[in-house]
């Protein structure tokens, strides 16, 4: 199958397009590097464009059996402070592309979408069935769009999978892609940046959660994993089915726990300071992955300890390139 990879210039995007590769599928990956890069998309056909541009959309459109759209922008905290940004890109220009695929002959679509659509969970691990009612405009914005998603299958007979990421997190074990955000606001590569003194000490948002131990918990899933999911969530659409997954591991680390194993797998200690809460952050995210397991024959396979590894050998590997 021909797969256009809308944002597969980026972290989750350009390690689906290896694995798609892998499985024999042909990519084209279409980015206007705001914030992806370049060198994430070597090997690839690689169209810039905007998904606004309804033009080059469909220009691109005509040559794909299907569609998976990564073009969002991600941060948190950041849709708080600048919910327009988000309403912009993530609902309106995603919305530019969805029309443009319901115009096209293509009715196979996957959507990057995150568990921040459930808000704070009314029960831990958090099922499909969980209430959906994101606390930030950012989980906002992507529950706009799966609603979108919703209607045009009844309305259009698009087929889409929409994927909720818990934290995605590790690096392509053959060195072909990892994070490289700027600026950096992940937990896991923070704590690099402050281990070589590239940042402030690393700062811990809130330590009175209603959890073990105060910080918070989350799901942390490698990347590679939710690839794999994605490869298997095409071969699923081509049964003509839609579905709303989570993509998690079913075990929570606490922020705590997360410095500690940093700490473990690189030998270094970790510069560190208390701060005060984020706005729009959970106490508890952790996934009930049973869903997405029995539905796509697929399951997280690498450990904690993986992530992390995974995530140093890139860090370094980057980091020895520029100097």
């Amino acid at each position: 199958m021909r797969v256009l990879v809308v944002g597969g210039a980026g972290y989750i995007g350009s390690h689906v397009a290896h694995a798609l590769r892998r499985r024999n599928h042909e990519v084209v990956i279409y980015d206007n590097l705001s914030t992806g890069h370049a060198a994430l998309a070597q090997g690839f056909e690689l169209i810039v464009g905007d998904i606004s541009d309804s033009a080059e959309v469909s220009s691109a459109l005509r040559r794909v059996d299907a569609v998976m759209h990564f073009a969002a922008c991600a941060y948190v905290g950041e849709s708080v402070a600048n919910p327009r940004k988000y309403f912009q890109n993530n609902v309106v220009g995603g919305l530019a592309l969805l029309n443009a695929v319901v115009d096209s002959k293509v009715r196979k679509f996957i959507f990057s979408s995150t568990c921040a659509v459930y808000g704070v969970p009314v029960r831990v691990p958090i099922t499909e069935e969980n209430p959906r009612l994101p606390v930030n405009p950012y989980g906002v914005s992507k529950l706009m769009f799966e609603r979108a998603l919703e209607a045009y299958e009844q309305a259009y007979g698009l087929r889409f999978v929409s994927f909720r990421y818990f934290n995605a997190a590790g690096a392509d074990e053959d060195g072909k892609a990892g994070e490289d955000h700027n600026p950096e606001t992940h937990l896991i590569p923070s704590a690099f940046e402050a281990i070589h003194g590239e940042r402030p000490p690393l700062e811990i948002y809130g330590n009175d959660y209603p959890t073990q131990d105060g910080t918070c918990v989350r799901d942390y899933i490698h990347v590679s994993d939710l690839a794999d999911a994605h490869v298997l969530g095409l071969e699923y659409l081509e049964q003509g089915h839609s579905a709303a997954l989570n993509l998690g591991t079913g075990k929570g680390h606490s922020v705590r726990d997360v410095i500690s194993t940093i700490e473990r797998i690189t030998g270094r200690a970790i510069p560190k300071r208390m701060a005060a809460r984020r706005a729009g952050d959970p106490p508890e995210l952790v996934a009930d992955p049973s869903l997405a397991e029995r539905t796509l024959h697929w399951k997280a396979r690498r450990s904690f300890e993986e992530i992390v590894a995974t995530a140093w050998n890139w860090a370094e590997s980057r980091r020895a390139l520029i100097r």
